[in-house]
């Protein structure tokens, strides 16, 4: 049976040979995922379309020269995350999170992932506001500690996924991930009774 990665490269490789529409089926097939990331570091939907449409943009111009050194989804998550960071610093924009908001994986909120549907609504209303009280915390760290916490824990990246998207040694990566999750832990610091942090 083919797996993700050989079929990502199947259809690369038509692409390289003169097949565009097998680009447009590699898009197709990842853009929610790219799209729920960017939204994850943004926080934006605006913001995220325009990370996700620019990404696709230098996926396209740097394909053909894509040797499959690394998994498209490892190199998409490197131009994601440069892509975001660039808009950062192209815009000096001023992330804002509503108060409504939560961290979305491709399942849905994460709300939904650590509720219990037999719980009561006290319970329920408890778990969705260590949900918020999370998002908010996360949105707090700044775009490189942001990008690392997602990828570890909500991506399921492995260290040398992270090195190769981020083109850093997998040592710095297993540092800055450490710094991000202390600064995290220090955002939370106030919310231990909330979140139930020993």
């Amino acid at each position: 049976m083919i797996n993700i990665r050989q079929d990502d490269m199947v259809l690369i490789t038509r692409f390289q040979t003169g097949n565009t529409n097998a680009f447009d089926t590699l898009i197709h097939k990842h853009q929610k995922r790219a799209y729920q990331y960017a939204f994850r570091l943004s926080r934006d939907a605006e913001i995220a379309a325009d990370v996700v449409a620019e990404t696709f943009v230098r996926i396209y111009r740097a394909l053909p020269n894509f040797k499959g050194e690394s998994a498209f989804t490892t190199w998409m998550y490197r131009i994601l995350t440069n892509c975001f960071l660039d808009m950062r610093k192209k815009e000096s924009l001023r992330g804002h999170l509503s108060l409504d908001s939560h961290l979305t994986t491709e399942e849905g909120e994460l709300e939904v992932q650590i509720v219990d549907k037999a719980d009561s609504p006290y319970q329920e209303s408890e778990q969705n506001e260590r949900a918020r009280i999370l998002a908010s915390a996360v949105q707090q760290l700044v775009p490189y500690q942001r990008a690392m916490i997602l990828m570890y824990h909500v991506e399921m990246l492995s260290y040398e996924e992270m090195a190769q998207s981020l083109d850093l040694p997998i040592g710095t990566v297993k540092s800055r991930l450490n710094r991000s999750r202390n600064c995290l832990k220090t955002i939370l610091t106030g919310q231990k009774e909330m979140l139930a942090v020993a």
